[in-house]
């Protein structure tokens, strides 16, 4: 393990500045919502020019490793050796609670920024060792080259990741893809995954065979207004916002030439996610360029990331780990469950409930798909009421009660 800090080369900026400056921008119709069709030139024009002329990547750059930035091998089963970057805020608590953090697509490590200062404890609060890995071919980890390199790879990265910091035990957090690997984990690795908050949340209507107190409750308790918006949402997001998602689950190779290719592309095609999965959150134009940029200047280049798309909807004969597995129970993992209205999938709570021993929930008026940069405070008080000393899983990871001796005994 090794202190790292993010330093992109300035050919590398050049670069950028060069294809750029070269830039041929599509037309667009003339329609009072540009949006429905996908990303707004005048958005797209604007973002282009702040990008050439105005976007100081040195000062994202320094923001970055202001963050406690890390370098680790990690050796995956019949995948060799990967370097992954981690950030990794240790509490000088002995008592902290090791907490994993996992991004998804498009997302990086620099969502958890905003949670950092929020769960270093004190007022009565536990204090939680934080660790946020760039996910193999994202941010400034490894590419893998090799085929399926699916969600069980992931998720034995980020345990192993875990364990060379020291935490034989601890907790997780995640939404998007970040969902599917910590399942994974608490799947493979239930002696060591002891409770998981998640902020997507994808299940199944309860069945009587499965769930009967859940489905009973289901079928006698009308749907509340809460539910019916969440149905709807979920029916815009599969008619009118996965078009992304067919692409990347099946041919990644063909779109990965465009993201590659052009930092425009690239731009376009996540800022509509950006715009699209969030609940009117005011984005910077230089928070999205960061975010971009992370993902220009990846380690593995731009078009990797997209991969798992392929790989975790494509299991081997003999992978147990699909993601309609991961849709299903799962029985030693104590479950955290935060609702927001503009998340892709908004389930009713009888739904959410078959995923596993719930043990915290909240409901949220407002917030999106990026919950930990929308609102961290949210999932901060989520974690602390989970972990604290009154909360339902206080005490769960062995040693480490989120407080330091002398105040675990009040």
């Amino acid at each position: 393990m090794a202190t790292f800090n993010v330093q992109v080369p300035n050919e590398a900026l050049k670069r950028l500045q060069q294809k750029l400056q070269l830039t041929t921008l599509p037309d667009e119709l003339e329609s009072s919502n540009p949006w429905n069709y996908g990303a707004p030139l005048a958005d797209i024009k604007r973002l282009v020019e702040y990008w050439k002329n105005g976007f100081d990547w040195r000062k994202a750059e320094a923001n970055i490793n202001s963050m406690p930035n890390f370098k680790t091998t990690i050796a995956v089963k019949e995948f060799g050796f990967l370097d992954i970057h981690y950030v990794h805020q240790q509490s000088p608590s002995k008592s902290a609670i090791p907490l994993l953090f996992c991004h998804g697509w498009p997302g990086s490590f620099i969502e958890v920024q905003k949670l950092l200062p929020l769960l270093k404890g004190g007022d009565g609060s536990p204090a939680f060792h934080v660790v946020a890995p760039s996910l193999p071919n994202y941010g400034f980890s490894d590419v893998v080259k090799k085929p399926g390199f699916r969600l069980a790879q992931y998720a034995e990265v980020c345990d192993q990741l875990m364990q060379q910091l020291g935490y034989k035990e601890y907790v997780t957090q995640g939404g998007d893809w970040g969902f599917y690997v910590t399942r994974t984990m608490g799947l493979m690795f239930p002696e060591r995954v002891k409770a998981s908050h998640i902020n997507m949340i994808r299940a199944n209507k309860p069945k009587f065979k499965k769930h009967p107190i859940l489905a009973l409750q289901n079928s006698l308790t009308p749907y509340s207004d809460r539910d019916k918006d969440g149905f709807k949402r979920n029916d815009w997001f599969i008619t009118e916002g996965r078009g992304y998602n067919l692409e990347q689950s099946t041919k990644p190779q063909t779109i990965g030439y465009a993201l590659a290719d052009s930092p425009v592309a690239l731009l376009a095609w996540i800022y509509e996610k950006l715009h699209d999965w969030t609940d009117a959150y005011p984005w910077t134009d230089d928070e999205i360029l960061t975010w971009i940029s992370i993902y220009w200047f990846s380690t593995a280049g731009p078009a990797a990331n997209v991969r798992i798309y392929y790989e975790g909807t494509h299991p081997s004969p003999a992978d147990s780990m699909h993601r309609d597995r991961l849709h299903e129970w799962i029985p030693k993992v104590k479950l955290g469950l935060a609702h927001f209205p503009k998340e892709l999938t908004v389930m009713p709570s009888s739904f959410a409930r078959t995923l596993g021993p719930v043990a915290h929930e909240s409901f949220n008026n407002h917030g999106g798909h990026f919950a930990a940069w929308e609102h961290p405070e949210v999932i901060a008080k989520d974690l602390k009421t989970m972990f604290g000393r009154n909360g339902p899983c206080y005490g769960i990871v062995k040693g480490s009660t989120g407080y330091e001796t002398t105040q675990a005994r009040l």
